[in-house]
């Protein structure tokens, strides 16, 4: 929404300028443990509310810079780099800060200081990493360009209070919304706590981090993959959709089914894990590019921020509910792990049953010539 009222640059340079001072006040040297407390609280907080339109921004970016036949692949490259960062915590964690459970004397002052510094360590990192990113926008990052790239770039579009009301009354954006929100809410909360729910199985934390890492790190590169190969062969959206949550479907099912070893005898091996929770990953990550670009198509002339940001707040919602339902059933995780082939299979029904449009494309390719 922001993108729409106040433009791209204003709307980067103050989501920023939250993170730059989120992460500031989680670096407070203060020896107050309540204060300190309340400062991390409200640094997340700060840094959750830049983090949606920071997700939103791809889908407007690639209007806005580039041409008909780049637009995916800009959308997959701007919206996937934002998951580099989540691969790069999956490391971070774990290699920087030793963990408690497989420390013996954790009661020693001294390591409890030691983890301690690394921690702090690595808030101070994260508070350079984004003051530096802010000072490079500030110093240039302009809202569009010279000239619109495409008619669509140049049309106008709805209002805020139009937008709105296009969205809710349109039942196929509701459909492939939910398809998007409950898959991807489902597998942010489960990846959050893998090394929990990998625990009972005997999987270190940082081999749960390099499972992490890898599942991101791929789903970035088949993403980017994809989105050119839909910039290429235009109309193939819902297709491509089909093919990845189908994988995820399998994959998830897999690594479920796993973890049952004493119902199901599957083997349960540090291969067989890799690569069911890669693989899965992989399908769902890149995926989001894909359901990016089929939600503009869909609701366009409804403008780009507001339609990724209702299904991203869709999909935190499904998030936050499950993660609600972990705090009183967290003793046994094989309701979580089903969660995850249960919400999969039906975005793929809900994908089934979608009738797809381009109205978008049609504008730049038939009204343009």
């Amino acid at each position: 929404c922001y993108f729409f009222i106040l433009g791209l640059r204003v709307t980067v340079l103050l989501t920023s300028s939250l993170m730059v001072l989120g992460a500031g006040l989680r670096c407070v040297p203060v020896s107050d443990l309540e204060i300190r407390k309340k400062l991390i609280h409200g640094g997340q907080l700060l840094n959750g509310l830049a983090g949606p339109t920071v997700m939103n921004a791809a889908p407007f970016l690639s209007t806005t810079w580039f041409s008909p036949d780049e637009r995916a692949t800009a959308t997959a490259i701007a919206s996937l780099l934002n998951y580099l960062g989540s691969a790069a915590a999956f490391l971070v964690g774990p290699l920087v800060v030793p963990p408690p459970n497989g420390t013996a004397q954790l009661a020693a002052p001294s390591n409890t200081q030691h983890i301690k510094d690394r921690i702090e360590a690595v808030l101070y990192a994260e508070f350079g990493m984004v003051s530096l990113i802010f000072s490079a926008a500030l110093a240039y990052f302009p809202s569009r360009p010279p000239f619109p790239p495409s008619v669509a770039a140049a049309s106008q579009r709805l209002s805020y209070r139009r937008s709105f009301c296009r969205l809710l009354s349109n039942f196929r954006f509701l459909m492939i919304a939910l398809a998007y929100a409950i898959p991807l809410g489902v597998f942010s909360g489960w990846s959050g706590v893998l090394d929990l729910i990998l625990t009972p199985i005997h999987v270190s934390q940082v081999d749960a981090g390099w499972i992490g890492f890898w599942s991101i790190v791929g789903g970035c590169v088949v993403g980017i993959a994809m989105a050119r190969f839909a910039d290429f062969i235009r109309g193939m959206l819902k297709f491509i959709l089909l093919l990845l949550l189908s994988g995820a479907t399998l994959a998830s099912t897999w690594f479920t089914l796993t973890c049952l070893t004493t119902v199901t005898h599957l083997p349960l091996t540090t291969a067989t894990l890799y690569t069911s929770c890669i693989l899965l990953g992989i399908f769902l990550n890149s995926s989001v590019p894909i359901f990016f670009e089929l939600f503009v198509e869909t609701v366009y002339p409804v403008p780009e921020g507001i339609s990724c940001g209702v299904v991203t707040f869709l999909s935190n919602v499904f998030m936050g509910v499950l993660l609600f339902f972990l705090t009183f059933y967290h003793t046994e995780f094989s309701w979580f792990n089903w969660c995850l082939p249960g919400s999969c299979l039906l975005s793929l029904l809900l994908i089934l049953c979608f009738r797809e449009s381009y109205d978008r494309l049609y504008l730049d390719v038939v009204v343009s010539v």
